[in-house]
């Protein structure tokens, strides 16, 4: 694939991956824009503390002093966590126009997933992805996530799209661009915090190992990345009803400051924690953690199968 020239791999990822051992990819527009540091400094060392917990090795990645960073740590971490708001958010348009200018950049799913499939990882941890804005028959506000989901083969574990979103648009968009969309011990497409969005999956799976599967027989056809969705855990959700008088108001102070474009998330996020005193921040760490995890065991069950130990079978 072209632009490994701008790849830098840590020495951990990079033995892991020769090994054919299980890898996560963890992108950093959680560190860079979704809290404050220290707060997301320690966030980053939990989530990657809970994927080493599986077996697998984490891969934050960044884009750093003209450089697609896998594997970000150390001092490198510490860094890009007290950059914050200052560094740049990457999506894919983006990626060429920081290397050459040597920015900081957190990475969106879109280009989490970009990199990650560059490096030879296969699973890809995160929060939320992004999709199709409310009112996007007006604005055309799509989430390049989709897009990328429909063309770089990444499975990307998740707790659906963010509540933000309009997410039955959004999930048009997955089948359009031919998203299979599997629900992890679900049969409903979660909205971020709340486990149900009243919409359904296309298949479930209750364990890694079935998840693991798909994945391998996806890759065997060369199609496509898989949205894996991952329901927050039941002590740290909320009812959809009670999180949607928030996200109004958000949307509305939006609105009224002519927040637009990728401002908008970041901004909305930021106004709810306001809203919610807090709580949905500490929301948003379990639901990322418990992703981290399952991703960790899919990933783990990926590199069995892929080396043999658990066949794919085939009629």
């Amino acid at each position: 694939m072209t632009g490994k020239a701008y790849l830098s791999i840590s020495a951990d990822v990079k033995a892991a991956l020769t090994a054919g051992k299980a890898v996560v990819a963890l992108e950093s527009t959680i560190i860079t824009h979704g809290m404050p540091y220290p707060q997301n400094l320690a966030m980053a060392k939990e989530v990657e503390d809970v994927v080493r917990s599986t077996g697998a090795t984490p891969a934050t990645i960044a884009i750093m002093d003209g450089r697609l960073c896998v594997g970000v740590s150390g001092e490198d971490l510490e860094r890009l966590a007290q950059e914050g708001h200052k560094a740049a958010k990457a999506s894919r348009r983006d990626v060429a126009a920081l290397l050459a200018s040597g920015a900081m950049a957190g990475t969106t799913v879109a280009t989490t997933m970009q990199i990650a499939a560059l490096a030879g990882i296969k699973v890809f941890a995160t929060g939320g992805i992004g999709g199709v804005h409310r009112g996007a028959e007006d604005s055309f506000d799509i989430s390049a996530d989709l897009e990328e989901l429909g063309r770089t083969p990444v499975a990307v574990v998740c707790a659906g799209a963010k509540s933000i979103l309009d997410i039955a648009k959004t999930l048009e968009v997955l089948e359009t661009n031919g998203v299979p969309v599997l629900g992890f011990g679900t049969d409903h497409f979660p909205a971020f915090w709340a486990r149900e969005s009243g919409f359904g999956v296309d298949h479930r799976f209750d364990d890694a190992e079935g998840v693991a599967k798909m994945l391998a027989i996806q890759a065997d056809l060369d199609m496509g990345g898989v949205l894996v969705a991952n329901p927050i855990p039941k002590e740290n959700a909320w009812e959809a009803s009670a999180i949607e008088g928030f996200i109004a108001q958000a949307l509305a102070d939006a609105d009224a400051k002519g927040i637009k474009g990728k401002a908008t998330t970041p901004f909305l996020l930021q106004r709810i924690f306001e809203l919610t005193e807090g709580k949905s921040l500490v929301s948003n760490i379990a639901l990322v953690k418990n992703n981290a995890r399952v991703a960790g065991e899919i990933a783990v069950a990926l590199a069995k199968v892929q080396a043999g130990k658990a066949p794919v079978r085939r009629a």
